[in-house]
């Protein structure tokens, strides 16, 4: 599952590595650049939260490889010609793949992973280090071929439908070989586990939401422009821009791991808590530090963006014990998706003034998700669901 989560989620890291590529050869304006990143997350942020309250409902595991071919295949398309309009479509596709593959996804790693935090932090860490691969592996082949040679972006896929048809027959399997149960007793463990659940929260999950939504903007505004900001202030091309990008999204590969083990010892919500008080002066290093040494900046961001990444998803579903798949779509989608909507927002305003001054408002978010999450009381672990079946017994 986490290998197959690196395949699917190099594909929203190759979306923000591909705009530097547009802006160059398409002399696309910042606004005409960060709509393509609108362009992938839009879709993504209606579909995915009526991906997660289907797989609530029903069993579709089969789901998982067909979402993680349509993540491919959007981006590979999306460099041939030089319609913008098509452009815009074929990352819209590769957007509602990503969006079918999180919600049933991230259910099924739940129980394959008896609801450990640490376990589902490796989960979480396959999709970072697709989102770090996205950044070296976008200029291996469009910086030596140009934009034509997109198509060679789709192998990533190939390998993701291998590994998610592998971890379905797997799931199938365990599933196949539990008894099987007579309906009477099917339906009072049916009841007995609903009950069990507990009852959802939807006060404290729509204030987490506020959070990840904040989490989303700075982030989906880092990864869009910060390739092009670095260019800038360092002077050092298109390899400098690359270089932060990869280190902005391979720093998330420490700190979702660090997330996983710090809740641990001290607790979901104070990590996060702790995670985003950090965020805002490591954005502030980021916008204001001239040369070299905004890289560390770069990577203390994040860190701080990305410690809290898999805390959020487990935190949701604990906030909605009888409806997983609904808060997996909404954390893993919707609000993540949403960050994408402000970027045209902060490149209009790069148009209009600086890029640097466009990143400017990336500082108020973090402070923001720090007041949502003040007071919010830890929810109470719930036990995992089967892979296959989930809640449908």
């Amino acid at each position: 599952m986490s290998l197959g989560h690196a395949c699917v989620d190099v594909y929203q890291g190759a979306v923000a590595a591909l705009v530097p590529f547009f802006v160059a050869e398409r002399a696309y304006s910042y606004a005409a650049a960060s709509g393509i990143v609108l362009a992938a997350s839009l879709l993504s942020s209606v579909a995915q939260p009526l991906f997660g309250v289907l797989t609530d409902r029903f069993a579709m595991p089969w789901l998982l490889p067909l979402a993680a071919a349509a993540s491919g295949t959007g981006i590979a398309v999306s460099g041939i010609g030089g319609s913008y309009p098509l452009t815009l479509a074929a990352v819209a596709v590769s957007g509602l793949g990503v969006a079918a593959y999180h919600p049933e996804a991230a259910r099924a790693a739940r129980a394959a992973s008896d609801g450990r935090h640490t376990a589902m932090g490796w989960f979480a860490l396959g999709g970072n280090v697709g989102f770090a691969l996205a950044p070296p592996l976008v200029a291996a082949v469009v910086a030596t071929w140009g934009l034509r040679a997109s198509p060679l972006l789709g192998l990533p896929a190939l390998a993701g439908v291998a590994l998610c048809g592998a971890a379905v027959r797997s799931a199938a399997g365990r599933a196949g070989s539990v008894p099987v149960t007579d309906e009477g007793a099917e339906r009072a463990e049916g009841a007995e586990r609903a009950e069990g659940a507990g009852r959802d929260d939807w006060p404290a999950f729509l204030r987490l939401s506020g959070a990840v939504v904040c989490r989303s903007v700075v982030f989906v505004g880092l990864s869009t422009f910060v390739s092009l900001y670095v260019r800038q202030r360092t002077g050092g091309g298109a390899a400098a821009g690359t270089a932060a990008l990869c280190v902005l999204y391979a720093g998330g590969a420490v700190g979702t791991l660090a997330g996983s083990r710090l809740a641990g010892r001290w607790g979901r919500l104070r990590v996060v808590r702790h995670s985003y008080a950090v965020t805002v002066p490591a954005v502030a290093g980021v916008v204001l530090v001239p040369g070299p040494p905004l890289y560390l900046f770069v990577a203390l961001a994040s860190a701080g963006l990305y410690v809290p990444f898999s805390l959020h998803v487990t935190l949701g579903q604990d906030c909605l014990p009888r409806r997983m798949g609904t808060a997996s779509g909404v954390t893993l989608g919707l609000t993540v998706s949403i960050g994408g909507a402000a970027a045209p927002a902060l490149g209009a305003l790069a148009d209009a003034t600086s890029l640097r001054t466009g990143l400017l408002p990336l500082l108020i978010p973090p402070v923001v998700a720090w007041f949502l999450l003040r007071g919010l009381r830890e929810p109470v672990p719930t036990a995992a669901q089967s892979p296959v079946a989930g809640s449908r017994a």
